[in-house]
This record gives C-alpha cells, sequence and structure tokens, in this order.
C-alpha cells in the first residue's frame, strides 16, 4: 500500500481553508473582491471608466512599490490593488478564481496560464494582443497563448534562474567559476574548509526547492524529458528521475542545514552578508541586497551534469497579468493590462525591481544595471526556457504533492525509491 505524503502545515492550511468555504466562511482571498459598485470615475487622462481592482500577489517590499508606481501612472480608470501574501495567493488561486476574483489578477505564464484558460476561469485578451503584440517577440506570446489559440495573459517581467554569488568574496578566495558538476562539487568542499557555507539554501515557502530539482532534471535529462514529466507523460520511479535526486542527494551536503525552516529571503541575506559561498536562485535575489552592495553580484549558469544537454536550458519565468472571467469592469481590465504591456510602464518596474526583466520587446534595456544585462544574456542564448515546476504542471499537483515531496526529501534524502513511489501514485490519480 502506498502511505500518503507528510502534510506540510502550508498543505494544512490549504486544506482547511477549503473547508471553511464549503460552510461559507469566506476565503482569505475574498477580500480581493470588487465593491458591488465600478467606484467612482477617475480623475485625469482620458474618461475613466469606474473602478479596476488588482488581486496581488506581490507581497514583498520591492515589487509591491513597482506595482504601485506603475499604477499610479494609468488615468483610464481608479485602481485598488489587493495585495496578498504570496503563497497564501497562489495557493488558493482556484477557489479564488471560482468565487468573487478582481478583475485583474497577477499570474504565470505557460502551463498554469493555460489550466485557468481552460477550466473557463479567465477572459480571452486577444483583442488587447491585436494592439500590443508587435511589442513582444513570438516566444512571449507564445507563452501567452491558451490551448484553444487565444491570448489570456499579458507578459510583465521576467527573470533567470542561475548560481549567484558576491564577486569581492571570490576574488579574495580564489573561486573560479564551475563548468562541470565535478568542479562544482570541487568548489563547494574548497569554500566548507575557507570556513563558508558553500551553497545558501531555503524552502520554508515550499517552492525554492523547485528550483533545484527543474534545472538539476534539465541538466541530467534534458529539456523535453523535464517538460514531459511535469505534463504528468512520465513516471517519477523512471530511473532517470532517481538519477536526478541521487545526483542532488550528493549536493545536499553542502547546501545550507535546516532549509525547511528558512525562507528564501533568510537564504538570500546569508549570501549578502557573506556567510554562503553561492545561491541557486532567480535573480530576484537582487531584492535583499542593499542598492550599495548589488555591483557586487553575480552569477553563472548552474554547471553541466550530461554533455547531452551540456548548459543549454534555463528557468526563468515569466510574470504578468490576467483578467478573471468574472471580472466586473471588463473594459477597464483591458486599458489596465495595455498599461501594464507598454514599454515605458515595465522600464518603470525594472528600474525599481533590479531583479527583474522587462518583457516588451521595446523596453529601454539602457539603464539595465550590469546584472540585469547579464540576465537578459543568458536568456537569450538559452536553447530551452523553461516556466518553473509550479508553473510548468497542474497547480494542485505542485501543491498537494511537490510541496510536501521535495521538503521530505530535503529532510531525509536517503528514502527516494519510496518517496518517487508516491509521487507517482498520487500523479496517476490526479492526471487520470
Amino acid at each position: 500500500m502506498t502511505h500518503p505524503l507528510p502534510m506540510s502545515r502550508r498543505t494544512m492550511l490549504q486544506n482547511s481553508l477549503l473547508g471553511a468555504a464549503a460552510f461559507g466562511v469566506p476565503a482569505i482571498l475574498a477580500g480581493c473582491s470588487n465593491p458591488a459598485d465600478q467606484g467612482t470615475p477617475g480623475t485625469g487622462g482620458a474618461a475613466a471608466r469606474g473602478t479596476v481592482s488588482v488581486g496581488s500577489n506581490a507581497s514583498d517590499e520591492v515589487p509591491k512599490k513597482a506595482l504601485q508606481t506603475v499604477v499610479q501612472a494609468f488615468t483610464q480608470a481608479d485602481v485598488k490593488i489587493n495585495t496578498v501574501d504570496h503563497n497564501t495567493f497562489q495557493e488558493n488561486i482556484n477557489r479564488y478564481l471560482q468565487g468573487r476574483p478582481d478583475d485583474v489578477f497577477t499570474w504565470f505564464a505557460g502551463y498554469r496560464m493555460r489550466f485557468f484558460a481552460e477550466q473557463g476561469l479567465a477572459t480571452d485578451i486577444s483583442d488587447v494582443w491585436q494592439g500590443i503584440g508587435a511589442d513582444y517577440t513570438p516566444a512571449f506570446k507564445q507563452a501567452a497563448t491558451g490551448s484553444d489559440g487565444k491570448q489570456y495573459f499579458v507578459p510583465f517581467t521576467y527573470y533567470p534562474w542561475a548560481v549567484f554569488y558576491r564577486k569581492s568574496v571570490w576574488e579574495e578566495k580564489g573561486y573560479a567559476v564551475p563548468k562541470t558538476l565535478d568542479e562544482f562539487t570541487a568548489l563547494a568542499t574548497k569554500m566548507k574548509s575557507d570556513g563558508l557555507v558553500p551553497i545558501a539554501f531555503a524552502d520554508k515557502d515550499g517552492w525554492p526547492a523547485m528550483g533545484t530539482f527543474d534545472i538539476v532534471n534539465m541538466r541530467v535529462n534534458g529539456y523535453d524529458f523535464h517538460i514531459s514529466l511535469m505534463a504528468g507523460k512520465e513516471s517519477w520511479t523512471d530511473p532517470r528521475v532517481k538519477q536526478v535526486f541521487d545526483t542532488w542527494r550528493g549536493l545536499l551536503e553542502h547546501h545550507q542545514p535546516g532549509a525547511n525552516g528558512r525562507t528564501w529571503q533568510e537564504a538570500a541575506q546569508s549570501l549578502q552578508q557573506k556567510k554562503t559561498g553561492m545561491y541557486l536562485l532567480g535573480m530576484f535575489v537582487a531584492q535583499q541586497f542593499p542598492e550599495s552592495d548589488l555591483d557586487d553580484l553575480d552569477f553563472f549558469a548552474f554547471p553541466e551534469i550530461n554533455p547531452q544537454f551540456g548548459q543549454d536550458s534555463v528557468e526563468a519565468p515569466i510574470d504578468g497579468y490576467m483578467i478573471s472571467a468574472k471580472a466586473r469592469n471588463v473594459e477597464g481590465a483591458k486599458q489596465l493590462l495595455k498599461h501594464l504591456a507598454s514599454a515605458a510602464s515595465q522600464n518603470v518596474a525594472t528600474k525599481l525591481d533590479p531583479g527583474t526583466l522587462a518583457a516588451s520587446s521595446k523596453a529601454d534595456t539602457s539603464g539595465y544595471s550590469a546584472l540585469q544585462k547579464r540576465g537578459a544574456e543568458l536568456v537569450s542564448q538559452a536553447a530551452h526556457i523553461s516556466q518553473f515546476l509550479d508553473r510548468d504542471t497542474r497547480p494542485d499537483f505542485a501543491s498537494t504533492v511537490m510541496i510536501p515531496a521535495l521538503q521530505r526529501f530535503i529532510g531525509k534524502p536517503d528514502d527516494i525509491d519510496a518517496l518517487l513511489k508516491d509521487i507517482e501514485a498520487q500523479k496517476t490519480n490526479i492526471f487520470r
């Protein structure tokens, strides 16, 4: 008999909220719903059309300020931003969209966008794309397109995942960028002997470890296998998947201990404070560095494991906006999406948030920091771009299976066979 994976506190919270909703208790995200009327007309600019509400997961200080600043320049309607803790928003999104959602909501490109479009929970914005399409590359448009060929998403910013480090520390210690897994492991061993924790690591929020799994899987088995696995088309008991966890297990001794009790922000601060040598994370790690330290932050692509695939894949999630199917001010929402799609809006956002890059091909990149320029170059040179585990697969599989599974692995890395058997059993039930 297959035993269920242990339930995380986050999953317990999610399940309790679902149960509360069934008995009529308002959901956490119900507070994001529109008022009964359309609000008071906006002032200035084009004629306002009531109020547009935005359900936002931008709860950290830097991205929250960036969105607020961008929205201040929108004059065609009043905008009410309802910010919810990032993880709470993400874990309750399905129930939120089926309840009384905001007009516009922050979300992700790729599979997770398509999932809600297929469920009839998002508004077709193909007409918006007729006006903004020239501002995006075909790849970005594809990432905004549902299975039916219609567009449901406006890309706003994106950020690559890589291994970040402080240049001053590496120069002082004489470290060199590793190109292979053996070199990476040797470097980690050297860092440990120098009194550094080699690899900063955190998974209290459940999703950061997904990035490690993704990149190791793509380095070991290639992009196509990874995407097929995310789509439920491959078995988690496949020897190729076991090899990923075996490889990762070999690296865990170099990771910061106690990861399941640490937030990504705390791990990033350890890098900033020169207590750790490197950190595999998204470029948003820069949010935890004071401006005076940003020039000292650099990165390299995760090293090669299998020569067949080299370093041909990069993880570069795209964040953006969608309109809920139950939006009350659809026209105002579409006008706001056009505003968010503009190069001018994205220029403001990437200036305020040094950990992001503008999705618009017309954005002004001349003002990018050295870190941002390197990030854009990394993505442009990649043969394959993944969106992230919880964006490339079903949201229910990501939240209820993979979050506790990866935390279980981190806590008990020698129980791989039983872990993969449990994941496969649950996957079969979800993807049937």
